[in-house]
């Protein structure tokens, strides 16, 4: 049987889509040092508006994925991208606490309608080589995650935190690209009875593997997030510019989107177990080497433990995918939003370590976590052969 065809055009569109939507999702965090400065919030008070974030952005996500399942809707590409832009927008232009809770937590709703549509359009129209053209998507939104550095903290040291209106405009273009340009195709629309069925059929029976996924997704995102957060602030106390731990940052975020690209690529061939626990067990000496050296070697070595920690970023999602081959949406709910969720909530915590026993202990703490992340990993089932199948059968 031939493979199904890959849909390059709709990839692409939404690859693009994705990068613009992560560049803001990372927001927060590059926020975070300025709005300490103003207000003199803690570590684990500034943390928490991320950790809000995450939450909104992640709790909706699989509702909206098994409601993507039955009947997908366009609409929820370019509205979700539209609401996170106006309230991330508003955020700049108050100091009140409670204020920018809410803020955060209605922005975050904005990316949660984005992704699982995303995702499981994307999962259709990828034919046979789902590890690699999720990987790509997956690069472009890590791409984007990287970008945020480079882009908001120049324009917040020039603006203070009234720039934050500036994310009105690209947050507008965009919208307006998704709504002419990203369709979903009439075809993929599947019937609401036969869908809910396949859906609660796929899930009690895959709810142990499945689980085992979200653990491991759990974990490394943990890590992610709390590398966003709190490295910024590790850097300050190094006497290093904003603008200088802005850099370091993004090196590591896209040698993470390289490293997803490398890793859905293998994993198409190597199968996704082994790509998740070999780059997680590698990540922890990479980051400890990053942290015990100095110069060009230390940042080196922050891009190669950027790239290991996010080698299996998009290979979790496709197998969850592949776990759950008629609940592509729910499957992407649950990695994307329900994990990542879960690790926003721990990412509190570690701040909380930081504000009580320091930054050094926060990150010894963060990077310690891949490991035990890629020793769970094997508990994972191998997937290989049912990767390779699901590209013919889907």
């Amino acid at each position: 049987m031939n493979s199904p065809k890959i849909q390059y055009s709709t990839v692409s569109v939404l690859s693009i889509a994705h990068l613009i939507n992560d560049i803001y999702s990372n927001f927060l965090p590059q926020l975070l040092p300025f709005l300490i400065a103003v207000t003199g919030f803690g570590y684990a008070k500034a943390t928490f508006l991320v950790s809000v974030f995450t939450l909104s952005s992640s709790i909706v996500q699989p509702v909206l994925g098994y409601f993507i399942d039955r009947q997908g809707k366009s609409w929820l590409l370019y509205v979700g991208t539209l609401w996170m832009t106006v309230f991330l927008s508003l955020i700049g232009l108050t100091t009140n606490y409670w204020i920018l809770v809410l803020l955060s937590a209605l922005a975050g709703l904005g990316t949660a309608t984005f992704h699982p549509q995303a995702t499981a359009l994307l999962g259709e129209v990828s034919g046979s080589r789902k590890g690699f053209m999720m990987s790509t998507f997956m690069a472009m939104g890590n791409t984007g995650f990287a970008l945020s550095p480079v882009v908001f903290i120049p324009l917040l040291a020039r603006t203070g935190l009234n720039g934050t209106m500036y994310l009105l405009i690209p947050g507008i273009l965009v919208s307006l690209f998704l709504i002419r340009f990203a369709k979903v195709p009439q075809k993929e629309k599947r019937s609401h009875g036969k869908a809910s069925r396949a859906s609660f059929r796929d899930l009690l029976g895959s709810a142990w593997e499945i689980t085992k996924i979200v653990i491991v997704i759990v974990i490394r995102s943990t890590v992610y997030m709390g590398l966003i957060v709190l490295l910024p602030n590790f850097f300050k106390t190094q006497a290093l510019s904003s603008i200088a731990s802005g850099h370091l940052v993004s090196i590591m975020l896209f040698a993470g989107a390289a490293g997803g690209l490398a890793g859905g690529w293998i994993s198409d061939r190597l199968g996704r177990k082994g790509v998740t626990v070999l780059s997680l067990l590698l990540a922890t000496p990479a980051f400890f080497g990053f942290f015990y050296t100095q110069g060009i070697i230390s940042t080196v070595l922050l891009g190669v433990a950027g790239a290991l920690l996010m080698g299996s970023f998009s290979v979790t999602v496709v197998a969850a995918q592949e776990v759950l081959p008629a609940s592509r949406g729910l499957a992407s709910g649950i990695t994307i939003g329900l994990s990542m969720g879960l690790a926003g909530l721990a990412v509190t915590p570690i701040a909380w370590v930081a504000d009580v026993y320091g930054l050094v202990t926060a990150l010894r703490l963060l990077f310690m976590l891949p490991v035990a992340a890629g020793l769970f990993g094997l508990l994972l089932r191998d997937n290989r052969n049912l990767s390779q199948a699901s590209g013919v059968a889907s």
